[in-house]
C-alpha cells in the first residue's frame, strides 16, 4: 500500500523558518506562491528579466526578484519553469548559489529522471507534484480543501529532506488531501504515459477518429461532434466522482452493453502492443531524447504539427457550437498563444 502523508504528519515550522524562492509565476508557480504566502511562508519569486509575469505576480503582493538574487537568498528553490526551460535557468541562475543546507525542489521529475539536471551532492532534493493543473490548487486552497500530491525525496543530504518537502507541502495545502510518497522515476514514467496514452494522446486520438469516422459516413459534423466530444466530459466527470462503476450505474444499459462489447474492439491487443511500446521508449529515454532535441532543433516538427492540429475540421465545428452554449463559459485560444 502507498505511504499517504496529511497535515498531522507536516511540521508546519519547518517551512515558516525558511526563505522559499519559487521559480516561475504560471500555473504551477502562481499557485504555489500564492498559497505558500497565505500559509505565512516568505516567498519570493524568482523570473527572468522582462519576464510578462512580473507586474501580475506583484499586483498579487508577492516579492519579484531575478532568478538569480531569488535563489542566492533562498533556503529552497522550487523550479517550476516548463521542463524545457529548467536546465539553462538552472545551469545559469541556481547552481552558481546552491551549498550545503539548501533544498531544490520540483514539481515534476523530468529533468532529475533523465540527467539534464545534476544537483551537487551536499544539497537535499525534492519533489511536490500536485495532481491537478495550478488554477484547481489555487481554487482550491482558497476553498479550504487542495488537491493531492505526489511526494519523493531524490537526495537526502541533510537527513531531513521528507521533513522540509512535507512542510512545503503543507504550506501549499497539499497535505490537506494528501501526499502520497512516490520517487522521481515512478512519478515522471507514469506521469509520461498517462499524457501519452491516455490524458492527452490516447483521448485526442480517439476523439478525432471517431468524428472523422461519422463524418465520412455521411453524419453532420456538428452531431458527430456532439457525440463524440461534447459528451465526453459528462462521462469523464462520473468516472472522476466514482470511478467505472459510477459512470456504468448512471448510464443507460444500452450504452453500458456497448461499453463492454466494443471497448475491447477499441483497445486490442495490437493497442496494448503500443501502449508497452510507449512505455518501454518513456523508461528507456528514447523519448525524452527526442523531446530534448526536437527543442534544441527549435521545435520544427512539434510546431508543423501543432499548426496542424489547429486547423482540425472538429476544432472548427467545435467553436461554432460553443457559443450557443454561453453557460460552458467557452474559451477561444489556441496552445502557443
Amino acid at each position: 500500500m502507498a505511504t499517504i502523508y496529511y497535515d498531522k504528519d507536516a511540521n508546519p515550522s519547518i517551512i515558516k523558518e525558511k526563505k522559499v524562492a519559487v521559480i516561475g509565476y504560471g500555473s504551477q508557480g502562481h499557485a504555489h506562491a500564492l498559497n505558500l504566502n497565505d500559509n505565512g511562508v516568505k516567498v519570493t519569486v524568482g523570473l527572468h528579466e522582462g519576464s510578462k509575469s512580473k507586474a501580475k505576480a506583484e499586483a498579487d503582493g508577492l516579492s519579484v526578484m531575478t532568478v538569480a538574487k531569488a535563489c542566492e537568498q533562498a533556503d529552497v528553490i522550487m523550479l517550476l519553469a516548463p521542463d524545457t526551460s529548467q536546465p539553462e535557468i538552472y545551469s545559469d541562475s541556481i547552481e552558481p548559489h546552491l551549498h550545503s543546507g539548501k533544498t531544490l525542489m520540483f514539481g515534476h521529475g523530468f529533468n532529475i529522471r533523465f540527467k539534464t539536471i545534476v544537483p551537487p551532492a551536499e544539497v537535499d532534493v525534492s519533489m511536490i507534484a500536485p495532481k491537478a493543473p495550478g488554477h484547481r490548487v489555487r481554487e482550491t486552497f482558497v476553498e479550504g480543501g487542495c488537491t493531492p500530491a505526489l511526494l519523493a525525496v531524490h537526495q537526502d543530504a541533510s537527513g531531513n529532506a521528507r521533513d522540509i518537502a512535507l512542510s512545503y507541502a503543507w504550506g501549499i495545502g497539499v497535505t490537506r488531501a494528501g501526499a502520497l510518497e512516490t520517487t522521481f522515476a515512478e512519478e515522471t514514467e507514469t506521469d509520461l504515459f498517462g499524457e501519452q496514452s491516455v490524458l492527452c494522446g490516447g483521448v485526442s486520438a480517439l476523439v478525432k477518429a471517431a468524428f472523422e469516422t461519422l463524418v465520412k459516413a455521411g453524419y453532420q459534423p456538428e452531431v458527430a461532434y456532439f457525440e463524440c466530444m461534447h459528451e465526453l466530459k459528462l462521462i469523464v466527470d462520473l468516472m472522476y466522482r466514482g470511478g467505472l462503476n459510477y459512470m456504468r450505474y448512471s448510464i443507460s444499459d444500452t450504452a453500458e452493453h456497448g461499453d463492454y462489447i466494443s471497448g475491447q474492439r477499441i483497445v486490442t491487443e495490437e493497442t496494448l502492443g503500443a501502449m508497452n511500446a510507449i512505455l518501454k521508449d518513456i523508461q528507456s529515454g528514447a523519448y525524452a531524447d527526442q523531446w530534448i532535441e526536437e527543442n534544441k532543433k527549435g521545435r520544427p516538427w512539434f510546431n508543423q504539427k501543432r499548426n496542424e492540429e489547429q486547423g482540425h475540421m472538429i476544432e472548427k465545428v467545435g467553436a461554432e457550437l460553443r457559443q450557443m452554449m454561453p453557460f460552458l463559459n467557452p474559451v477561444t485560444i489556441k496552445p502557443g498563444e
